[in-house]
């Protein structure tokens, strides 16, 4: 399982990678949904964040912070003394010393390593792989909410405009009903009240429009904050066109979920780790052994005495050491952490199930939000045929005079929220099929 977790997680650091040294600026034209998910990876906060702490986590389980690496320090010293004496002896002169100087030099090199802790050293550089696998989980799930968020975002950008293509549409046909309006009053064919009521739908879609347009413009800053762009870069457009995963594929994921889900395999490398916890705080019943080494070197300079000529000692030498402690007794340190580490990995256990049943619940759930929101697309563009094959009937009528102004409306009103219902639903769909994803754990294995 570690195996798997590492590779899928260095694919996309390198993938991360690639998109900071290969990139090429976008460009304000079509942003495709490849080139905004390589934006994201190189530019958002919130994986940049992730891979930080990845990058903390593999510095902590390297061999220099195993504790394995033996310390050796370098010490030196130097003194020196000016001193008066007065020296008096029985049945002699007095001998009178000023400024007598003196001086000492010393250094040494010190080795110090643990050969043996109880094994708390091996376990505890164990737990920090495994925190490292942990960190790359994390960031994958950091990943997979990122690219999730922001293909909400362009879907929604996506499906504004369209949208905005229906209803310019809606608006061109009804600017053709005020001129053919405008030329039956003219000839006395009709009222002024039909002009009147086609230049008030020409309003409508004129309002409509503009009230769309700023959506547009709105979602198109969230895709920017998202991809850290300039705001107010909105002169783009995005890629409409959406396939589908294939029920088979769907159903091989779903079979695969329990083993892919970020979450449980984030909850299963939790467990891991308290299960090192434990055996690190076993250590603490077992002795420790060291070894010690050092070379020392020193260096006195005295004055002479009165009764002794000044002298100059150097000394140098090798020592060695092993020693041995062992705590009998801790006063129940060691038992308390023991069993606050069991109770920890029972916590993670029982974690560990109640995430399971969850993401069980909520692929059941999103399984069927997908299908349906699947079934509703399908019935939707059936829906939009119909329409139109109704619109354009009664677009031939209306010109023939066999249908009012006010039934031609209601033709084009349907047209426009049947294709309007169709871009929602086929947006919806695929948003509910990339949900699914992230939830069997496929959300990064798959082509946009």
């Amino acid at each position: 399982m570690n195996t798997k977790i590492i590779y899928v997680t260095v694919f996309f650091f390198g993938w991360l990678s690639f998109s900071a040294n290969a990139q090429e600026p976008l460009q304000d034209s079509l942003l495709t949904k490849e080139e905004v998910i390589s934006r994201a990876l190189e530019s958002n906060f919130g994986i940049k964040i992730a891979s930080n702490n990845v990058d903390i986590a593999e510095n902590n389980q390297s061999i220099l912070n195993s504790g394995y690496l033996p310390s050796l320090r370098a010490v030196g010293g130097y003194s020196y003394d000016l001193n008066d004496r007065l020296t008096e002896p029985e049945g002699g002169e007095n001998v009178d010393q000023r400024g007598i100087e003196g001086e000492a030099y010393s250094t040494s090199i010190n080795l110090d390593y643990t050969l043996f802790d109880g094994l708390g050293r091996l376990y505890n550089y164990k737990s920090l792989k495994e925190q490292y696998n942990l960190s790359q989980l994390e960031a994958r799930e950091t990943i997979e909410n990122t690219i999730l968020q922001l293909l909400t975002v362009y879907y929604e950008v996506a499906r504004l405009s369209q949208n905005m293509e229906v209803l310019e549409e809606t608006l061109q046909i009804s600017q053709e009903r005020v001129k053919r309006a405008q030329y039956q009053f003219e000839y006395g064919q009709s009222n002024n009240l039909v002009v009147l009521n086609a230049k008030v739908d020409v309003n409508t879609d004129s309002i409509n429009i503009i009230e769309t347009r700023q959506q547009l413009q709105n979602t198109k800053r969230d895709l920017n904050v998202i991809l850290n762009r300039d705001i107010n870069n909105r002169e783009f457009q995005v890629d409409t066109l959406v396939d589908f995963i294939p029920q088979l594929q769907i159903e091989s994921f779903l079979e695969q979920s329990a083993y892919n889900n970020v979450s449980l395999l984030q909850a299963q490398s939790n467990i891991i780790i308290s299960d090192y916890d434990i055996k690190v705080s076993k250590s603490g019943y077992l002795p420790t052994v060291g070894l010690t080494g050092s070379y020392g070197w020193n260096r006195n300079i005295s004055a002479a005495t009165a009764f002794f000529p000044g002298s100059t000692t150097t000394t140098d030498g090798l020592s060695a050491g092993i020693n041995l402690s062992w705590d009998l007794f801790d006063g129940g340190q060691t038992s308390v952490a023991i069993q606050n580490a069991k109770i920890n990995k029972e916590n993670q256990q029982l974690q560990k199930k109640q995430i399971a049943l969850q993401v069980e619940r909520d692929i059941a759930n999103a399984l069927g939000n997908y299908e349906n929101k699947l079934y509703i697309y399908r019935v939707q563009e059936e829906n939009v045929l119909t329409n139109q094959d109704n619109f354009n009937r009664s677009e031939e009528q209306y010109r023939l005079g066999q249908i009012s102004s006010i039934e031609f409306r209601q033709a084009q009103i349907n047209l426009l929220d049947a294709k309007t219902s169709l871009n929602l639903a086929k947006y919806d769909a695929k948003l509910a099929e990339l949900q699914l994803l992230q939830l069997t754990g496929q959300l990064l294995n798959i082509e946009f």
